[in-house]
């Protein structure tokens, strides 16, 4: 262990590489020993405890021993939706372990994980970190047998393996096939202020859901007087529903490489980085290997173009955790730390990577950055709505004929959507996610647009056959599981929010949980630090106000004595939910639920 430990540390003893170094640990022992925790401390001088403490945040980190074949499989409600709960109780039986165990042989565990990235070919799962699609009996039996040989999974059939793209729409992004090299090339010959200009025409927007305007961002960043500079591009889409950057990583990387090279250029950046989400295993040696190509063509390291241009990118991959989607929780892991998110201000486009002028953006962004270098930005600002040029990538998945990728201009109708991915007798869609909103069958005609309906991505369509409260007990959990704990609000308020819709979904709340299911919902809106906990309680509350017979439904019969008020109760709720003391009043109501 120790010469494995001081190989892949080698020379460089940066605490920055702790993640991925980590990452090699966990995948050769299946868990961190505590002997590895001790070298490392000596070979990256850092505590101990702070180790302990990256390793207990990243859920695809263990201080005790895994199986040889870690099985994890995916608990997103579109797996659900695809009979995930019967085939988990199958493959329990096949293995002879239960969730969250390791089997007595060492050779297997199982366990549930959140959202893989896979939802147009689900149920998914991983083993070892490696991608597994559209699993049936079938293939469990299969994956069992292997197993229980000990394969290794070099052996295993790639069928098992297999993840498609699914582009079913391709529009202004997915159809340009642009010549490698051909965006750095035109910032050369128009000029890099002048590139920077038609960013600004093109009207381009981030794509990552916020919608900050990409131009302004790149020039704050470029106006930083310190000489040192980062381009990140965020590819760690854990929002459950979204794989588009995944499809854009695996059929158009060098477009999204060249993109990140030409915001190089303009912000003045030498060292960029490309923050894959772990559950990308499978494309980290493709990427890498097109890494490779372009440096060997002159288009990423020293002199690029022969111009005096330089510029490289490294890949790091995330081990687990949602909140590291958000920009300053993934620089955080970057630096090889828990990724919790920072206070702001100060931004990342002033004190960003190592305190240093960061641009952080996402896969699409950076994609569509190279196609305006290319043509321009009248190319991209033609089509779209007034306040949101351009098109928008979609990750459709749920009750529809054809899931997966599909690029519409801005404006089109979500009838429209529904339409061309034959999505019939349709109850609802959840638009952006989780944290995004639930839409019913009556708002069909909004249009996908910042100023009506924005969206990272993810687009979850539901018929009538399914029950929503189902999704929101599934997004509910999800969020509690992946908090990251740094606040009180969203902490403990997410975790009751849980308990709340567990008491509610099974039948035994009354109109008072609703009533308090409502306030702890302001509270943690209003009151958490970042925007995880922001968004936690919009699958509650979007629903709550399009569906109040449904909960009303699940409640069990309460008498309530004369003259109880049931509307003051609730104003008496929302006028405690703006209370400034909020952190501790849902600290008192957790102490409550102990009692």
């Amino acid at each position: 262990m120790k010469q494995f430990i001081q190989g892949i540390v080698g020379n460089n003893h940066q605490a920055t590489h702790l993640l991925q170094i980590l990452r090699q640990i966990q995948s050769r022992y299946h868990y961190i020993p505590e002997a590895a925790i001790e070298q490392l401390s000596g070979l990256l001088n850092i505590p101990r405890t702070q180790i302990i403490g990256v390793v207990e945040f990243y859920s695809f980190f263990h201080l005790t021993p895994r199986g040889q074949y870690e099985l994890l499989i995916s608990d997103s409600i579109t797996d659900h939706m695809l009979g995930k709960k019967n085939l988990l109780d199958y493959l329990e039986n096949k293995l002879g372990v239960a969730v969250g165990e390791v089997r007595a042989d060492g050779v297997v565990s199982l366990d549930n994980t959140s959202c893989t990235g896979m939802c147009d070919q689900g149920p998914a799962g991983l083993v070892n970190g490696y991608a597994l699609t559209r699993l049936d009996r079938s293939g469990i039996d299969k994956i069992a047998a292997l197993i229980n040989q000990q394969k290794p999974l070099s052996e295993w059939p790639s069928e098992l393996f297999q993840v498609d793209d699914n582009i079913y729409k391709p529009g202004l992004l997915l159809n340009q096939q642009l010549e490698q090299g051909a965006a750095l090339r035109a910032v050369l010959q128009r000029g890099i202020k002048e590139t920077l200009t038609e960013i600004d025409k093109s009207g381009l927007r981030g794509r990552g859901g916020a919608g900050f305007k990409t131009a302004i961002k790149w020039q704050f960043c470029s106006e930083e007087q310190q000489a040192e500079r980062y381009a990140v591009c965020n590819a760690d889409e854990g929002e459950p529903g979204t794989f588009k950057d995944r499809v854009l990583l695996n059929a158009l990387a060098d477009q999204v490489f060249e993109g990140m090279t030409v915001c190089a250029a303009i912000i003045g950046a030498k060292q960029g980085f490309l923050y894959l989400r772990g559950e990308y295993l499978h494309l980290y040696d493709k990427l890498q290997n097109i890494l490779d190509r372009r440096r060997r063509n002159g288009l990423l390291g020293s002199n690029i173009l022969d111009a005096g241009w330089d510029f490289d990118i490294e890949i790091c991959l995330g081990a687990g955790a949602y909140i590291c989607g958000e920009e300053s929780a993934l620089i955080e892991s970057l630096e090889g730390k828990a990724g919790i998110p920072r206070n702001r201000p100060p931004y990342p486009v002033t004190q960003g990577y190592l305190g240093k002028p960061t641009v952080v953006n996402n896969v699409e962004t950076f994609l569509a950055a190279a196609g305006i270098a290319v043509n321009g930005g009248d190319w991209f600002a033609g089509i779209g709505t007034e306040k949101s040029k351009g098109t928008k990538i979609l990750s459709i998945s749920g009750d529809c004929a054809r899931p997966g990728i599909y690029e519409y201009p801005f404006g089109v109708t979500i009838q429209t959507i529904l339409h061309d991915c034959g999505a019939d007798d349709v109850l609802g869609v959840q638009v952006g996610g989780p944290s995004g909103s639930f839409i019913s069958d009556q708002e069909f005609e909004r249009k996908l647009a910042f100023e009506d309906l924005a969206t990272g991505g993810s687009f979850i369509i539901f018929n009538t056959s399914r029950n929503i409260l189902d999704m929101v007990h599934n997004f509910t959990d999800f969020f509690a599981h992946e908090s990251c704990g740094f606040c009180t609000p969203c902490r403990v308020g997410t975790s009751l929010l849980k308990k709340q819709m567990d008491k509610i979904v099974e039948g035994h709340g009354s109109a008072g949980d609703v009533v308090a299911l409502e306030e702890l919902c302001q509270l943690v809106k209003n009151y958490s630090h970042c925007g995880l906990g922001q968004t936690a309680a919009n699958p509650i509350l979007t629903t709550l106000e399009r569906y109040p017979d449904l909960y009303q439904s699940r409640l069990k019969e309460i008498s309530y004595e004369p003259g109880f008020d049931l509307d003051g109760a609730l104003e008496t709720a929302r006028r405690m939910a703006n209370r400034d003391d909020a952190g501790a009043h849902l600290a008192q109501i957790e102490a409550n639920e102990h009692e």
